[in-house]
């Protein structure tokens, strides 16, 4: 009878595998382990280090670079080096590798290529990255569920594959697109084994549609805050709203529908187009008072309806309202509110040459996430019969400008919004 494999040595060794890119070694490794183990120091999975191994290339090519070696057999030999980590990193996601762990620096192993500027190692992680969020949504879309006593076997068998001590056996990933706010990511927690140097972490309040609902706003010349300090609406949006707010109402006299009012910013835009009709849906009190300070409630052509999208909306529908431009831009809502949004509103709601357009705040945090998610949500877009146009607006250093100052966390930390515009399919 064989011993027990002692899994702590076995981490150590896929990790090595991982990082030397040597294919064999890993698949048979893989063959009764996890993709998912991470060295106790530095929380690397075989993803970081597959990716990280060429970071060392990186700085060789350099060396070689300044000793005037052969440039093209050194290029040669880099590009060699990404294929491995290429390749390594295609092998460790059939064997259910997670995406988007973060390491000790607080960095995906798509932030690592991103870095590295390993362009065909980032676009294999978006790509796989995608399909993970994809099957999410899939499977939560069909309400699978699970009973108590399945849910107690999984979780024995979770701590019958535990790693010994310094290494974690992760079921799910940091973050994925049913958490991501359309704004403000929620910060919902999602069951998982997480290493022991996490486990003591302070931990915010969630931040959910009712516990905005029910907080105090706080209003400045150039935002709003709740009572947490999270940033509902910024003055450094304005650009990006007047761009869409441009494309959803090219021309006066149209009919508009807007889903968040906020500051008012892209209302004020809106306004400018003389609407024939403007429909503003807003649910906080005090965002409601102030509109009423502001005189929103008496604009020409302008309807208020206070309270929650999701119950306004069916009335509009049932009274046959139709809109040349629709724009959504809530918060404290995850993707799956949008999702419902354009999958089962939009087309009731859009004239058949109309626009439709949103806040693409989704995974803004970090350059890999915002890939992965513009990309699942325009495969969305177009399976509710929507096609979506991109384009790209340069933002600028908004820690240098302050912007964060007195902010409890930071919803876009990216120099490029993707902005976009949907029609109708044909």
């Amino acid at each position: 009878m064989n011993d027990p494999i002692d899994l702590d040595t076995t981490a150590h060794e896929i990790l090595l595998a991982a990082s030397n890119h040597d294919l064999d070694t890993l698949r048979q490794l893989l063959r009764l382990n996890s993709a998912n183990v991470q060295d106790s120091e530095t929380l690397s999975t075989p993803l970081h280090a597959a990716v990280a191994a060429c970071e060392e290339d990186a700085e060789t090519l350099e060396d070689k670079r300044q000793m005037d070696v052969d440039q093209a057999a050194t290029l040669e030999t880099a590009a060699l080096h990404e294929d491995g980590a290429v390749q390594t990193t295609k092998l460790l996601f059939e064997n259910g590798a997670i995406w988007n762990d973060l390491d000790k620096n607080n960095e995906t192993p798509g932030d690592i290529a991103f870095r590295l500027g390993l362009k065909n190692v980032y676009n294999t992680i978006v790509e796989a990255g995608v399909r993970a969020e994809l099957l999410l949504n899939r499977l939560d879309d069909f309400e699978m569920l699970v009973d108590e006593d399945e849910d107690e076997d999984e979780e024995m068998d979770v701590q019958d594959g535990e790693a010994e001590e310094g290494y974690e056996i992760i079921e799910n990933g940091n973050d994925s697109l049913e958490n991501s706010a359309v704004e403000v990511t929620g910060e919902e927690s999602v069951p998982e084994l997480v290493p022991a140097a996490q486990a003591n972490e302070p931990v915010h309040e969630d931040v959910t549609s009712a516990r905005y609902l029910a907080s105090d706003l706080s209003f400045g010349g150039d935002r709003i805050l709740d009572g947490d300090n999270n940033a509902i609406m910024m003055e450094w949006e304005r650009s990006l709203m007047f761009e869409s707010a441009k494309l959803l109402a090219p021309e006066t006299g149209l009919r508009i529908l807007n889903i968040g009012h906020g500051m008012g910013i892209v209302d004020v835009i809106f306004q400018e187009k003389k609407p024939a009709t403007h429909h503003i849906i807003e649910a906080h009190p005090a965002v409601l008072d102030r509109m009423r300070k502001d005189g929103w409630y008496e604009k020409p052509g302008v309807k208020i309806h206070e309270g929650r999208w999701q119950d306004i909306i069916p009335g509009l529908a049932q009274q046959g309202e139709v809109f040349d431009g629709i724009y959504f831009d809530t918060f404290a809502e995850d993707y799956k509110a949008l999702k419902e949004f354009f999958t089962e509103h939009v087309i009731t709601l859009l004239d058949q040459e109309g626009r439709f357009g949103f806040f693409n705040g989704l995974g803004a945090d970090r350059q890999v996430c915002y890939d992965v998610y513009s990309k699942v949500v325009e495969l969305d877009l177009f399976d509710a019969g929507l096609d979506t146009e991109w384009q790209e607006i340069s933002i600028p250093d908004l820690d240098k400008q302050g912007e964060w100052q007195g902010v409890r966390r930071k919803y876009w930390a990216l120099d490029t919004y993707r902005m976009p515009t949907c029609k109708f399919l044909g």
